[in-house]
This record gives structure tokens, C-alpha cells and sequence, in this order.
């Protein structure tokens, strides 16, 4: 039972490419997610956390609910897929959640995962989870809030979908999240697996290529 993190990922790439990939299991990224995140408010409008939306693509989902349809329906259940996707959540922690919220340019702690589960749908797994933060980020201090999802090593690519990619749940009126472009553009071929022999030196890398969102409220 694989898990979507950078280190089970690597691990598992040559045997991803000789199912479906080929020649791109040798460069990064490994796999593709699509993020649709809600930004969670409390009545008093203090940002509490997100609950997250992220769909896999067809290969890494294919690969990752091989053996899962226990009872041979050809289908896969949200009990069948439950191992897997405590698997996944538990193994969040070490990458930071892969979500990196931050007020006036410092890092906002979160808790563990909760309200988690995986569906499949089309082909496709998708995992969702709610990502309370450790302390609500008031008011006062949600003018300079944002957040980016990526993974540091960009084992997984991460990118906002196409339809409603971020939501606002509870939040003050006249609030809109904007999302920003990423300070660079990743490779269309990928990046080499050569650039990626030492992960410790390279352990932010993915910051450069995260889209950051920032929530724009109206004033006056």
C-alpha cells in the first residue's frame, strides 16, 4: 500500500513506470494532484483551517487501489479505501501537510488531520480531510494571511483546479481568495532525477513553483 509522500513515491516510481509511465517515472514530478481547498471560519470570522479536495491522477490512483476492491464489485467503497487513506494521512505530517499557511511571512502551525476519506470516482482517487490550524488567526491578522499546497521536494505536483479551486466558508462579507502565479514556471518535461540525490539540500525546493492564495477583503 503505497502512500502519495516524496520517499514511498521514490521508492515505488520504477515499478509506476513500468505499469503506465515509461520514461517519465525518471523525472520529476511523480504524481499529479488537483486542490480544490476551502478556507474554514469560526463565528467570531477567526481563520481555523481548510478542508481540502485533492484528486489524483489516473495512473498514481490506479497503482496506489490496486488489491483494494475487496469484495470484487469493481468498485471501490469508502470502507475498502480507508486503510489507505489513513495510510496517506498519517504519513502528512513529515511534509508539513504539504500546506504552508503563513501571517506576515511566518509559519502557521496546524494540527493533525481529522474527517478524512477516500473516494473514487472515474478513474480517479480522491482524498479528502479537514487541516484545523493549532491557533485561529484572527481578524486583525488575516490581512496578511496566505497559504500555498505543494510538496518541497515536488515528488508530487500540486495546482489549484480549474473550477472553483479555492472557497471562502463562513468568512466576513466582501472576502475573495486570489490566487497568485508561482515565482517560476516547472519544466515541461519534468526535472531531471539527478537534481533530486540529496533531499535534504533540496527540502524547500517546491516553494518556487507553489501558487499562493491570499484572501482580499473589502474595506470601508
Amino acid at each position: 500500500m503505497t502512500p502519495f509522500t516524496p520517499r514511498a513515491i521514490c521508492a515505488a516510481c520504477v515499478m509506476v513506470s513500468a505499469l503506465a509511465l515509461g520514461s517519465q517515472a525518471e523525472a520529476h514530478p511523480h504524481v499529479w494532484v488537483s486542490v480544490e481547498t476551502e478556507v474554514l471560519y469560526d463565528a467570531q470570522k477567526n481563520i481555523t483551517g481548510f478542508r481540502h479536495k485533492w484528486t489524483f491522477d489516473e495512473f498514481y490512483s490506479s497503482f496506489a487501489a490496486q488489491g483494494l476492491d475487496k469484495n470484487n464489485d469493481g468498485r471501490f467503497d469508502r470502507a475498502e479505501l480507508q486503510e489507505l487513506a489513513e495510510v496517506n494521512v498519517s504519513s502528512l505530517a513529515e511534509f508539513g501537510f504539504f500546506t504552508f499557511p503563513q501571517v506576515s511571512g511566518q509559519e502557521v502551525e496546524r494540527q493533525k488531520p481529522r474527517d478524512y476519506w477516500l473516494e473514487h470516482k472515474d478513474g480517479m482517487l480522491t482524498l479528502n480531510f479537514t487541516l484545523p490550524l493549532k491557533e485561529p488567526v484572527t481578524p486583525e491578522k488575516a490581512k496578511d494571511f496566505n497559504f500555498s499546497v505543494y510538496d518541497p521536494t515536488i515528488y508530487v505536483s500540486f495546482a489549484f483546479a480549474k473550477e472553483q479551486p479555492v472557497r471562502l466558508s463562513g468568512a466576513p462579507a466582501g472576502c475573495q481568495p486570489e490566487i497568485g502565479r508561482p515565482e517560476a514556471q516547472a519544466p515541461a518535461q519534468g526535472l531531471s532525477e539527478s537534481l533530486f540525490s540529496s533531499m535534504d539540500r533540496l527540502t524547500n525546493f517546491g516553494s518556487q513553483y507553489a501558487q499562493t492564495v491570499k484572501v482580499k477583503c473589502q474595506t470601508g
